[in-house]
Order: structure tokens, then C-alpha cells, then sequence
């Protein structure tokens, strides 16, 4: 996908949805410091051009249900293309897996999976390794409690990629 040219104006359009979520064209316009209309055309070229996603909340789980999380670390036997793709495509499929990253290093991908028990997260793993993904280990991390969780500073980055 073809990069545009951000400016300042659109930074702070992405930083105000980032923070925000959806916002009124007014509101999203103070925020910018521009007017309405070239803002709401300029959210839609953003939008248009993939920058973003979309929009969600951020639902306080531990309000309305207990739950276990769990961060696993994985490794596979082989490192073919197709090795990687199968074991993407499960990850994609399964619900429980919140967070998947590819790494380099050590591990292959590092996981955050959330389920309702420590013996349902067991049944996530067990359904892993049935379906013979070539996962040749795997390393657990309980979770004990979330001390920071966000996500990255689009005008920090932008401004550290300017300079």
C-alpha cells in the first residue's frame, strides 16, 4: 500500500481517533484545529487509504466476568513459508487468541490468549497441537495482572520519523 504524505493536521486526526474513537466532525475538528468540512475529508482519506482499521472499546473483562490470560511463547519445528501460514491461519480462526506476534530471535510468535479457565485455555493448546501446526514448543506465562496496556503514540512515532 502506497504511503501519503501525512502532515501535522493529519497526525493530530489520527491522535484524536486513536485516544477518542469515533467523534463528532465537530469535536474531531477542534481537536485538529481546522475547520469541519476539510476535516471530514481529510478522516475519509485517511480511512480510504487504510491508516485506520476501525474503531472499539475498551471493555473492562474483569468487571464482568473472571477470566485466565495467558501469554505463550511458540516455536515451530520447521521455518518453511507454509509452516507459517498453516499456523497463522489457526491463529486467526481462534478466538481466544487476542494478541499473535511473528518474532524474531528465539521464538516464533509470541501469543496472548484469554479464556474463561485455566483448563479451557489447556483445551486452546490441546486443539493447537491436534491439528499438527509443527509446533515444535511452547512456553506459558500466567498472567497475574495488567500494569500498563495501550497502544503506541501515533504522534510520537511520526514526529521520531521526521527527525
Amino acid at each position: 500500500m502506497k504511503r501519503l504524505g501525512l502532515d501535522a493536521t493529519d497526525i493530530r486526526i489520527l491522535s484524536a481517533v486513536q485516544q477518542h474513537g469515533q467523534l463528532s466532525k465537530t469535536r474531531l475538528a477542534e481537536i485538529a484545529n481546522i475547520s469541519p468540512t476539510p476535516c471530514w475529508a481529510r478522516l475519509d482519506r485517511l480511512k480510504a487509504a487504510g491508516y485506520i482499521r476501525g474503531y472499539h472499546a475498551d471493555i473492562a473483562l474483569e468487571r464482568i466476568c473472571d477470566f485466565t490470560q495467558v501469554v505463550v511463547t511458540v516455536s515451530l519445528t520447521h521455518h518453511r513459508k507454509a509452516d507459517f501460514d498453516r499456523f497463522e491461519a489457526f491463529v486467526r480462526g481462534t478466538d481466544e487468541v487476542i494478541d499473535c506476534i511473528a518474532t524474531g530471535g528465539g521464538m516464533d510468535y509470541v501469543m496472548r490468549v484469554v479464556t474463561p479457565s485455566l483448563a479451557t485455555f489447556q483445551e486452546v493448546m490441546q486443539s493447537m497441537l491436534d491439528a499438527e501446526l509443527g509446533i515444535d514448543r511452547y512456553m506459558t506465562y500466567i498472567a497475574t495482572r495488567t500494569i500498563k496496556s495501550g497502544r503506541a503514540s501515533v504522534a510520537k512515532l511520526a514526529a521520531a520519523g521526521r527527525g
